[in-house]
């Protein structure tokens, strides 16, 4: 097939192959010979059976989600090591044993439902939480008394990229589209009011934009159940518009909405409310983040309560009488304590380079709890005294290995157009003293204002017991240096982003971190794509790659599923000029045949609803046809696991085995 858009010829052989994968047909029979061939394939390397077993020992550990009160109980979710899902406990009082409220391990023989979002009510009468069932975006909502613990009658289908914000023990707020997603469709995210013991079908419409069925929305509840916050995003583009009610008003007015912010020109996350006084950490007036709060009345009074400060400022939380805020230092973290004037209070100090996050509390609480995790410890829950301002562990996992085995750096490195760009390299600490160059593992993203910061995998570590080295990138597109950064690396901008990425590439060589011959590149969704554009640009740089869900095709991502809502990073492909950069670097359609590449394991699922799985069949059926070279070009399929989210542990060890085996394979590695 050949599309001529803009009066460009554009070929597309392999476009059957966005077919439907679960009638049996000529696609599920191409996939099926794809995935056996990949399969016994990776059961012969070497190395598979060490991962798989070291694996499965890093990730063998008790995990605890942080605790969220309400009312005088304590809800938690807890995995004791090796269980495929995590179950959600309550304690009725801080001092109350703990007892199992909901345990997904028992919903599906397979272990492919998982408690997503969940949330207590105010008083901690119910709690509402959604259910994924094979890693789909699809959320299924439900309610259990808390109390004794039985199911609710209320069931809401089809709910998607919804958070869950009770009205008082009422009823609760939710994002849903107004028909089942099939296809392109999934246009018109809606903002519903469901009240307990009602058919979903007469749930109150609260807020939508029929004409802008792109916009989403998610509406949250300040934590004294005074207002309901609505926020709208424009096109996954990162800037907001916002919206209140006034739930004390509800009854005499209904859902009669005021906005705080409008024209969607600035990035605006709701803190939390107290009384007529909100909090929001907003980019309006300060690219790096501002503390703002308004004080309601019959006009609107806004002050800057904390000032933009030369970290970019991502979350606040307001817990007793303080307010905490979150921000990036270096792609790392940094927890500052101020009065809820402004004035600064204290500093969380971290001892090591890792990622602070949570916070949870309430206005009024004495204490707050956040976890702590980096590339050489697991998640950790921790309890923080507002009052003395000491931090104590509260759950943390008891470890099979020394954490200070491990060397963290942060460096940086300088791309092709001169930027400076942060890089975390993670070795084992006598390889790091010895200064040898070993098989290196890269990783990044690049897009969405999302930031990588250090955090906890147990087959990156692996990689690092068995010698090799792990590095990840801070690239331009993401979020660790504020809007002007993610700016810098979308639309027009994307090829920043690969030449940062290239830029780390020869960084890790030239300082002698990664061996030649041994630089292993990895990314997953949006970092798929820049994995697959990056091999088609350099593909002599790197000696193996695995592509995760990966977004392909850059001509047609807006026609499946989720695609409509990426436009605002990645530009519409029904704009010329747009149309022209994507054409660029779209991984399938610059494929460079008779360039020796290197060797490509691809991963995807059969059920992924949001990069759907025709991207990665494409890439690979194009980069097979056009004789790469002698190395294995692959793809993994895995069944029933969707995007990543929810996915079974048992599931998530194999599929990470597989790749880790196989990059090691063309990389060098060999555990020592």
């Amino acid at each position: 097939m050949v599309d001529r858009p803009f009066g460009e010829a554009v070929a597309d052989p392999y476009r059957w192959l966005e077919g439907d994968l679960a009638s049996g047909g000529p696609v599920a029979a191409w996939a099926q010979r794809q995935d056996a061939l990949t399969r016994g394939y990776l059961a012969t390397l070497p190395l598979r059976v060490w991962f798989a077993a070291r694996i499965r020992a890093l990730t063998d550990y008790e995990r605890f989600g942080l605790p969220e009160k309400a009312g005088s109980r304590y809800f938690y979710t807890r995995n004791s090591g090796l269980q495929n899902q995590a179950q959600l406990w309550v304690r009725d009082s801080r001092t109350a044993p703990p007892r199992l409220l909901l345990d997904p391990n028992a919903w599906a023989a397979d272990g492919s439902q998982a408690i997503d979002a969940w949330r207590p009510s105010q008083h901690g009468r119910f709690v509402a939480y959604s259910i994924e069932t094979g890693g789909s975006d699809r959320r299924d909502l439900r309610v259990v008394d808390v109390a004794s613990g039985r199911p609710l009658s209320d069931a809401i289908p089809d709910a998607r990229f919804t958070r869950l914000a009770w009205v008082g023990d009422e009823g609760f707020l939710y994002s849903r589209y107004p028909a089942r997603i099939e296809g392109a469709a999934g246009a018109g995210q809606e903002i519903r009011f469901h009240r307990l013991g009602t058919a979903p079908m007469g749930d109150v419409l609260v807020y939508a934009t029929p004409d802008h069925p792109a916009y989403t929305h998610v509406a949250e509840v300040t934590a004294d159940g005074r207002y309901a916050v609505i926020v709208s995003s424009a096109a996954g583009d990162g800037q907001n518009e916002v919206r209140i009610a006034d739930l004390h008003a509800l009854a005499k007015r209904g859902w009669e909405l005021s906005t705080l912010a409008a024209g969607y020109r600035d990035t605006w996350r709701l803190v939390d409310g107290q009384g007529a006084r909100l909090w929001f950490v907003t980019t309006a007036d300060a690219p790096r983040g501002r503390l703002a709060s308004v004080t309601l009345g019959k006009t609107a009074i806004w002050r800057t309560v904390v000032p933009e400060q030369s970290l970019t400022l991502e979350h606040g939380r307001v817990v007793g009488d303080r307010v905490i805020l979150s921000y990036l230092e270096g792609a790392g973290s940094r927890a500052v304590v101020f009065d809820l004037a402004g004035r600064p209070s204290r500093a969380l100090a971290l001892a090591e380079i890792g990622t602070a996050a949570g916070f949870m509390g309430r206005p009024g609480d004495p204490e707050t709890f956040y976890t702590y995790t980096s590339f050489n410890r697991p998640g950790g829950v921790y309890r923080f005294d507002l009052r003395s301002g000491k931090s104590e562990p509260f759950a943390v996992p008891r470890l099979g290995f020394d954490p200070h085995d491990f060397a963290i750096e942060q460096r940086t490195f300088v791309s092709r157009d001169g930027t400076k760009v942060p890089l975390f390299v993670v070795r084992r600490r006598d390889i790091a003293a010895a200064g040898r160059p070993v098989p290196t593992l890269l990783y990044g993203y690049g897009g969405f204002d999302i930031s990588l910061t250090p955090g906890f995998s147990p087959a990156r570590l692996a990689w690092i017991e068995a010698g090799g080295a792990f590095a990840m990138a801070g690239l331009r597109g993401g979020g660790e240096f504020g809007p002007a950064w993610h700016d810098a690396g979308r639309r027009a901008n994307k090829q920043n982003v690969f030449d940062d990425f290239i830029a780390a590439g020869e960084y890790l060589i030239a300082q002698g971190i990664a061996a030649n011959g041994g630089l292993a590149i990895q990314g997953g969704s949006n970092g798929g794509l820049l994995v697959g554009a990056v091999l088609n640009q350099r593909p002599d740089l790197f000696a193996a790659a695995n592509p995760q869900v990966g977004v392909m095709d850059m001509l047609r991502f807006d026609r499946f599923t989720a695609g409509r809502l990426w436009t605002g990073d990645y530009g519409s492909p029904a704009i010329e000029a747009d149309w022209r950069v994507l054409r660029a670097y779209s991984p399938y359609h610059n494929i460079r045949p008779g360039s020796a590449y290197p060797a490509v394991l691809v991963t995807t699922s059969d059920t992924d609803d949001r990069v759907v799985p025709a991207h990665s069949f494409k890439y690979v059926a194009a980069l097979q046809a056009a004789d790469p070279g002698a190395k294995p070009h692959l793809l993994r399929i895995e069944p029933g696991a969707g995007h990543g989210a929810g996915k079974p542990t048992d599931k998530a060890i194999a599929e990470n085995a597989d790749i880790m085996a196989f990059l090691a394979q063309w990389t060098g590695l060999r555990p020592i």
